[in-house]
């Protein structure tokens, strides 16, 4: 269905991890006693392939689109708030805008399908970035029809993949936007994972419980509509969003110039499910920032074998939660870069692991 397959070798590498490991179980602490901040530490550095790993102009991807499905009333909020959303988002007023700012993170928002002309406007360096990908204005209603054409989706994926190329850095912070995503994040896992779509499927932007049963039945409309497709790219294109299969695109790209990708919530991990099954390496360079209030996205990353770094009940998307882990990816690496080994800092390992053991 479409030629935009980098490829993307594995990264793991048996005596380069065990050397990482060494250099970790060194350091003047007991051996783990500093969880999972020394497993992200051990993750980022066979990513980086480097024993002093730094992160370098990481970039916040923000990728908006509307759904036509979302006139079926699977969200609580209007079509409209997709287009004030991202002008919030250039004027600095939205969570991920606050949180980018403040953890120097260069804010890119990418219109990959709005429903609303966005106006072009002059990049000033340090104020987020508008980038225009607009495939079309927003999804066809995928109750009635498939979400995205084949061409649709492979151009919205390529978006995804000229973004990345054109960015500096070495990591990525995925982010989206769009009324109605939630139901296409359920939809591809119910699908891709043969799960009860009602298993997967949550408040969204606030549905209460009569909401939420009507989502479900939609949503059980649209699955049985698009019963025939199964492949990864033919379930994208059927019943994803623009914004999620830019996604697809902005992850196989970073994933093949081996840069950190640091995932979201629900609908940004439904994009990587989908990349991971085209091609099932790019799991070795995420890390997925938290565990979302969305019951399918406590779903979707145990099937993806994936450990969050934060359990808050997050539940806005836009990147917030990638953002607000931040900080721990910088301190993992600045603890495997700076931390003194025992040797360095003539501590015997031998004797404070004992005393640790008889504490």
């Amino acid at each position: 269905m479409t030629r935009f397959l980098p490829e993307i070798p594995s990264i793991h590498d048996t005596a380069w991890s065990a050397r990482v490991q060494a250099l970790i179980d060194q350091k003047t602490k007991p051996l783990g006693a500093l969880g999972l901040l020394e497993r992200l530490a051990h993750r980022l550095a066979c990513i980086l392939h480097s024993e002093a790993p730094r992160l370098a102009q990481p970039q916040m991807l923000v990728f908006a689109a509307d759904h036509g499905l979302a006139a079926r009333g699977v969200s609580a909020y209007p079509v409209d708030v997709t287009w004030q959303m991202v002008r919030n988002f250039l004027s600095g007023g939205a969570a991920v805008s606050v949180l980018a700012r403040q953890n120097g993170l260069d804010l890119h928002v990418v219109d990959c399908g709005v429903a609303r002309e966005i106006a072009a406007r002059p990049h000033v360096p340090g104020q987020p970035r508008l980038w225009h990908c607009k495939v079309a204005h927003g999804t066809q209603d995928c109750s009635s029809a498939p979400a995205m054409s084949a061409a649709q989706c492979d151009e919205a994926m390529r978006h995804g993949a000229l973004l990345v190329q054109a960015l500096p850095g070495n990591a990525v912070l995925l982010g989206e936007m769009g009324i109605g995503n939630t139901s296409s994040a359920s939809l591809l896992l119910a699908r891709l994972c043969a799960l009860d779509v009602a298993q997967v499927t949550g408040a969204g932007t606030g549905l209460d419980a009569a909401g939420v049963a009507r989502k479900v039945a939609v949503l059980r409309e649209v699955l049985e509509l698009h019963h025939a497709a199964h492949e990864p790219l033919e379930v994208l294109a059927a019943m994803g969003g623009f914004e999620i299969a830019a996604m697809v695109g902005a992850v196989l790209q970073a994933a093949h110039e081996r840069r950190v990708i640091v995932v979201d919530g629900f609908i940004t991990t439904a994009a990587v499910l989908v990349a991971s099954r085209l091609r099932p390496t790019v799991l070795e360079r995420c890390v997925f920032a938290h565990r979302s209030g969305e019951p399918g996205h406590t779903i979707a990353l145990q099937a993806l074998g994936a450990e969050p770094l934060l359990d808050w009940g997050l539940r806005l998307g836009e990147g917030s939660g990638a953002a607000l882990a931040w900080p721990l990816l910088e301190s993992a690496c600045a603890m495997l870069r700076e931390m003194a080994s025992f040797a360095s800092a003539g501590v015997d390992g031998q004797k404070a692991e004992a005393e640790a053991e008889a504490a």
